[in-house]
């Protein structure tokens, strides 16, 4: 069994890597930037450069599906490098293949807030994927980019769904018919997701899992509702998982450099601050607990390898690349 974990916006060192291994955890994707421009995305992509150097005996970012697996069994975490927003290609097409043939496998489209290439969840109106977004998801496509909808309005999503040529995912959220909140997804478009391939990634981030988040059984128990909305084959976890994060950061992470008004995300005014870690998910080393805890809510064998990472892979093989791009283009790999 892989462990894999959708989406994690820590602040990575060490410890949290060596967290990383005492939970089995296969692969993690990782979030490199929110609001950063091209320059500022390959500055963050350069720091993961060296986190990778100095951890090597932790972790290692892949570009394949093959990597991942063969990252797991070497006993290392695989990284996937994400972005949760498209900023990073700075309104330029092109850069969408650029940042692939730098590693980025992971591409949020939107944040929170609309962009050039579509609606964020929290728009008071949504008028779809733009024209650039057309193109960008059909470029995401080609060069083996996940598409991932988390943060994103329900229409940019559908018409992002009905784009796509391969799955796409959400990776971190949940079903908004279970906890009503802007950055849930409605049953409609995860409908939509699974009919295409993808994949929802459950998080038990407090504010948006409600009742869910008070055991690890009530988690269980939402795991098991959302299959019984989309089918085993498209659930699998994104925890949102913030190590290290403080209140300086959210405040990064929700105003950016677009707003001079206070912004609360999936949090509000009565409840603004980052929310203190569940009793029963400090880090990531309680991903063997979340396995059992799922056996015990009634889950196969089978089944709970595909929710604990086996749903992730199965996406990866068909959306990222075959082969290393870079050695396809020196004409090394086929």
């Amino acid at each position: 069994m892989i462990f894999v974990d959708g989406l994690e916006c820590s602040k990575f060192d060490r410890e949290i890597f060596t967290e990383l291994r005492a939970g089995g955890l296969g692969c993690v994707t990782v979030t490199c930037g929110y609001w950063g421009d091209a320059v500022e995305s390959m500055d963050a992509l350069a720091h993961w450069r060296e986190l990778e150097r100095d951890n090597a005996d932790l972790i290692g970012v892949a570009r394949t599906a093959a990597d991942i697996e063969r990252i797991a069994a070497e006993g290392r975490t695989a990284i996937l490098l994400g972005f949760q927003n498209t900023a990073f290609l700075s309104g330029r097409i092109g850069f969408v293949e650029l940042f692939a043939d730098l590693g980025v496998r992971v591409g949020q489209l939107t944040y929170n807030i609309q962009n050039d290439v579509g609606a964020s969840c929290y728009e008071e109106v949504d008028p779809g994927l733009t024209r650039f977004g057309r193109q960008v998801v059909a470029e995401m496509n080609r060069v083996g980019m996940l598409v991932d909808l988390a943060h994103v309005g329900m229409r940019t999503a559908r018409d992002a769904i009905e784009h796509s040529a391969v799955p796409v995912a959400v990776s971190h959220a949940n079903p908004a018919s279970l906890v009503p909140h802007r950055r849930n997804v409605t049953d409609d478009v995860l409908k939509a997701l699974a009919a295409r391939g993808g994949v929802v990634g459950l998080t038990g981030y407090r504010n948006l899992s409600g009742e869910y988040a008070h055991s690890i059984g009530a988690w269980a128990s939402m795991v098991a509702r959302t299959v019984d909305l989309v089918g085993t084959a498209h659930v699998g976890i994104g925890t949102d998982l913030g190590r290290k994060v403080v209140f300086e950061d959210l405040q990064w992470m929700r105003k950016g450099r677009w707003s001079r008004t206070p912004q609360y995300g999936a949090g509000s005014a009565g409840n603004p601050g980052k929310q203190p870690p569940l009793d029963w998910f400090p880090d990531t080393s309680a991903f063997p607990a979340m396995a059992a805890a799922l056996r015990a809510e009634g889950f196969g064998a089978a089944d709970t390898e595909a929710l604990m990472g086996g749903n992730w892979l199965r996406v990866y093989r068909e959306v990222l690349p075959a082969g290393d791009r870079t050695a396809r283009a020196e004409g090394g790999a086929a």
